[in-house]
């Protein structure tokens, strides 16, 4: 049984145009998340790096409910002293996958510090079960591209591996787009031919990947579902997009919730791209960060325990 554990877990993309709440990529992007035993009775939240100011240094902080729900599902009693610390290096409320690392790392370091461990599929349903859905935690813990479903409180995950030269450049605006904000303008019903479309799409977007073949993404990665509403909310949106494409990205897609939006493309053409999308949302009067990423290929995992 340890007494501090560090993990360290990639950003998510979810989405990625048609595969609502079921496809995930992890990038290489991270946060790390530690947990220690103090000799200090109380808990301590400590939260540093990226965005640090709207993230709560307090228990109400995600990571702590995901360690306290590992201590209690274990039956293991939460020791009287405890700090956990947050370097966070994923901009928050952004569409990145935020939130799901930070219960990934409450779950993996407090199992970690537990007698008798969980296995992973059930920390996936833990994470799952505090997070609402399974697209973000999954890649973030699997690493690569996850496809996943749920049935009867588990999740099922298959990962793919994507082609080495496809690159993500992610425009992050400066401002923030909480879930709940973007799922409130959803509908509630949808019609067949949308479903059937959505289908459809996400099925080539996978056999794409599995594939190899990324030319298909420009028709793979439409959406009738969730991302017309959701484009309402980030001005520059369909411009944004057209700039990516025009500059050589197979296709754009709002990351997670938005607002960032992220594009695929050959590395060889990432910083163009970078530079066409930042140059559009500016046009709007937004400012925004660019970032040129690889999908990472490791997942989340433990890197100190002692």
């Amino acid at each position: 049984m340890s007494r501090k554990a560090v993990a360290r877990m990639p950003a998510s993309t979810t989405n990625l145009g048609p595969g609502f709440d079921v496809l995930g990529l992890a990038l290489k992007l991270y946060s790390t998340v530690t947990l220690e035993v103090t000799e200090t009775p109380g808990v301590e939240v400590v939260v540093t790096g990226v965005d640090a100011d709207k993230i709560p240094s307090t228990t109400e902080h995600l990571a702590f409910q995901a360690a306290a729900l590992v201590f209690k599902r274990s039956g293991t009693e939460i020791p009287p002293g405890l700090r956990l610390s947050i370097d966070n290096g994923i901009p928050a409320i952004r569409g990145l996958g935020g939130s799901g690392t930070a219960i990934l790392g409450g779950l993996l370091t407090a199992n970690e510090l537990c007698a008798t461990a969980f296995p992973l599929q059930t920390l996936l349903n833990f994470a799952t079960e505090l997070e609402g859905h399974p697209d973000n935690v999954a890649a973030s813990l699997h690493g690569g591209l996850v496809v996943c479903t749920q049935e009867a409180g588990h999740v099922y995950t298959i990962q793919l591996q994507c082609p080495e030269e496809l690159a993500v450049v992610l425009a992050i605006p400066n401002f923030t787009l909480s879930t709940q904000q973007a799922r409130s303008v959803l509908p509630t019903t949808v019609a067949l031919a949308d479903a059937i479309y959505n289908t459809s799409r996400s099925s080539m977007l996978v056999a794409a990947i599995a594939t190899g073949k990324l030319s298909l993404l420009e028709v793979a990665m439409k959406d009738r579902l969730h991302q017309p509403y959701r484009a309402t909310l980030i001005p520059g949106f369909d411009e944004v997009a057209a700039a990516a494409v025009d500059a050589g990205a197979f296709s754009v897609a709002l990351s997670g919730a938005g607002p960032t939006l992220a594009a695929y493309c050959y590395r060889q053409l990432a910083p163009q791209i970078a530079q066409e999308m930042q140059a559009a949302f500016k046009n709007h009067h937004i400012q925004c960060e660019m970032k040129i990423l690889d999908p990472d290929t490791r997942g989340a995992a433990i890197i100190s325990s002692e």
